[in-house]
């Protein structure tokens, strides 16, 4: 039994000639699709003995290809983010104890910081074979998700093979899914949004799902009129792309039946603009890796603005206060989650495990409520994580490369305010005593070590920095 492959199977068997995956340079049928996710499975299992293998792949079908490979070899796919910098995946790989990835030839100098064998995905690897699904146990580990979750350092999210089944059943249900639908993502399978949403379930479902490796307005906009697109889910930031996009017909997405947005908070000028301009409403969800991830979803016709819509069937969110009393309806607390999407916990970190899971709920951190109704709203992060393009950023994380550099006495960052990127890092800097250096060799200096997305966009040298009686950095006091 296999909760996953089965389904997929299922699918093949019934419609093995109906549309599964396409992109721009690979269309495979469910059959075909198949046929070669057994053909890299035969490959994966001749690269490695061990129980996880990388994916380092751009958004495509032989991304979800090689997501389905792993799992007929036996193995757990680990999906890593190819926007990280060389060392930032080196530290990655030896958490997860990797030491095979398959990936693409572009994307090779990403792991000269880790000796790894390697299988390239091409013509010549992407040959039909048999694929047998293997036995599993539905609480066995499918995949491990990596997030830096409530902390500066990365975490492996360990999700179930029940976990991503359900999570992925869910949202068939709360949406009303059926597999005449026709998928688009430019959303990284590395994410898991992308991995979920946007793999898993079109896969179980038996739609057909379009992949751009790139976000593009213009190639979003051809796509859903010339692929006949019906499903569309991005994060906000890129939501906001389009609403400026000028010479757009109104007409443009009339074909969606169902535009989400995740990943960050959608602005409600941005929504507007969709319904106003084009007719479309955009449903806001929520969710986290730790969660599979998705926890809630409005729709067209259940919908609630400024909120993040109903929870998804066998999933529950209560408000609690600082003392962990469930609040009542309409009143503001930290969320928690419990259900079937709440992770296994966090790999090799059995503390940090303990912190957030309690007795099967978890602890989101962020800061909302849920109204008689059954609609939640976010209203704030207790964390100072940043939320940049979908992406999560934590300020600890630029400040330690910052303090590296040997100039920096002191420094802080703060998340500003981006209408397309949601938020962007600004940093505050005061020099040692003596030294000198511009914002421009700091900002380059973070370049070299960070994830372009993760370097500040401003670094602002300060002659003092705002403290409590205690002297510590007030990053509240800060202003951008």
């Amino acid at each position: 039994m296999h909760p996953l492959l089965d389904r997929f199977e299922q699918v093949v068997r019934q419609h093995p000639a109906r549309p599964a995956v396409a992109d721009p340079v690979l269309s495979l049928s469910y059959a075909q699709l198949h046929a070669v996710a057994g053909g890299l499975a035969a490959r994966i299992a001749a690269l490695t003995d061990r129980p996880r293998v990388g994916i380092l792949a751009p958004t495509s079908s032989a991304c979800a290809a090689a997501i389905l490979a792993t799992w007929y070899a036996g193995r757990v796919p680990v999906p890593l983010n190819f926007l990280l910098a060389p060392n930032e995946l080196a530290r990655i790989i030896a958490d997860a104890g990797i030491d095979a990835i398959v990936t693409i030839d572009k994307f090779q100098p990403l792991l000269a910081a880790a000796p790894l064998r390697t299988l390239l995905l091409g013509g010549d690897t992407l040959t039909p074979g048999a694929a047998a699904a293997p036995t599993v146990q539905p609480a066995d580990l499918a995949v491990l998700l990596y997030t830096s979750g409530t902390s500066a350092e990365p975490k492996g999210v360990m999700l179930s093979f029940d976990n991503l089944a359900q999570n992925a059943l869910s949202c068939i249900s709360r949406a009303q899914l059926t597999p005449e639908q026709v998928f688009l993502s430019v959303l990284p399978q590395f994410h898991s949004f992308g991995f979920t949403a946007m793999t898993v379930t079109p896969l179980i479902l038996g739609a057909a799902v379009h992949y751009l490796p790139r976000f593009s307005p213009v190639a979003i906009v051809e796509t859903i009129r010339e692929r006949g697109i019906t499903v569309f889910m991005a994060v906000a930031s890129m939501y906001a792309a389009l609403a400026q996009m000028k010479s757009v017909p109104a007409d443009a997405y009339a074909g969606l039946r169902l535009a989400v947005s995740g990943g960050e908070p959608l602005s409600p000028r941005v929504a507007a603009v969709f319904e106003q301009r084009f007719g479309i409403r955009l449903c806001e969800g929520y969710g986290l890796t730790e969660t599979s991830p998705v926890v809630s979803l409005n729709l067209p016709t259940e919908f609630q603005g400024g909120s993040v819509g109903k929870a998804l069937p066998g999933v529950r969110v209560v408000a609690r206060d600082d003392s962990g009393a469930e609040l009542p309806a309409g009143r503001e607390g930290e969320l928690y989650i419990r259900g079937h999407c709440v992770m296994l916990g966090y790999y090799n970190k059995p503390d940090q495990t303990a912190a957030v899971l309690r007795d099967g709920e978890f602890r989101t951190g962020d800061i909302g409520s849920v109204d008689a109704d059954g609609f939640i709203r976010i209203t704030g992060r207790a964390k100072e994580m940043l939320i940049i393009g979908g992406e999560n950023v934590f300020p600890r994380e630029i400040e330690n490369v910052l303090a590296e550099h040997p100039a920096v006495g002191e420094c802080a960052v703060i998340g500003a305010p981006d209408p397309l990127r949601g938020e962007l890092p600004v940093a505050f800097v005061i020099l040692r005593e003596g030294a000198a250096a511009t914002d421009v060799e700091l900002r380059e200096f973070c370049r070299e070590r960070l994830a372009g997305y993760k370097a500040p966009r401003e670094v602002r040298i300060m002659a003092e920095l705002p403290r409590s009686p205690t002297g510590k950095i007030l990053k509240r006091a800060l202003r951008v």
